[in-house]
């Protein structure tokens, strides 16, 4: 049997926005009659936000964070201890002021986001409107200004790994536990998600899965190849 593993934003629903209510209906049905799992590097309360309990609900396994916090029902079944040190949050801290964007743009605040066995440094912050997330995107696609940081953090913390995620962000957890770790745990797995190039956060599950989807255009892609080639397989 398929194991269909679905990243969050930019696959499910736009980045951080909610599910668009046809495709919700469509996926309810999907996740009701295949094994459906979510692997996103967002916690918990903002997949419900998302997609909603009921949604979440028909998932097999909801791995968040990263899949270093796993819920089934709403019920917690794994969650991971490891929390980023004082001095690795000082680094990001410094990196974030030291970043060209951040420091002639206004400060949203709430840029660094501690998670459950997972951590994640917003630039433009997590408060920033999605006129600023916009904005940020079309600026950081010129810039690239989160390679670098992630790069001088796994220089200075090899023990740790930070890696581009999501449109603001950039998602840190302990070595070896990238979304990649949910391969032990399901088989014959068809993943999709938006960043699956090296460098991007879904790249260590979808280099290693035996079927995976770049996901360019959004849920509606998502929604496209469901609809074209697994529906009432």
């Amino acid at each position: 049997m398929n194991s269909f593993v679905f990243d969050l934003d930019d696959t499910l629903t736009d980045a951080r926005q909610v599910i668009d209510n046809d495709f919700k209906n469509f996926m309810h049905e999907f996740a009701g009659n295949n094994s459906c799992y979510i692997c996103t590097g967002s916690d918990y309360g903002k997949i419900v936000e998302q997609i909603g309990t009921d949604l979440c609900n028909q998932f097999e396994t909801i791995f968040a964070c990263s899949g270093n916090h796993h819920l089934k029902q709403g019920k917690e079944i794994y969650k991971s201890k490891w929390q980023l040190t004082s001095d690795q949050q000082g680094f990001l801290i410094k990196e974030l002021s030291n970043n060209t964007h951040f420091k002639y743009n206004p400060s949203t605040g709430n840029h660094l986001e501690l998670r459950t066995g997972s951590a994640n440094l917003s630039i433009p912050g997590r408060n920033a409107t999605q006129k600023q997330r916009d904005e940020f995107e079309i600026w950081e696609k010129a810039n690239k200004s989160r390679e670098p940081i992630a790069e001088r953090f796994n220089k200075l913390f090899p023990d740790c790994e930070a890696i581009v995620a999501g449109v603001t962000g950039i998602d840190i957890f302990e070595k070896g536990k990238s979304k990649a770790q949910v391969k032990a745990l399901l088989s014959n797995i068809i993943f999709f998600g938006d960043r699956c190039y090296p460098g991007g956060n879904d790249y260590p599950l979808s280099s290693i899965v035996d079927t995976h989807f770049q996901i360019d255009n959004g849920w509606k892609q998502t929604f496209e190849i469901l609809k074209n080639q697994y529906h009432n397989h």
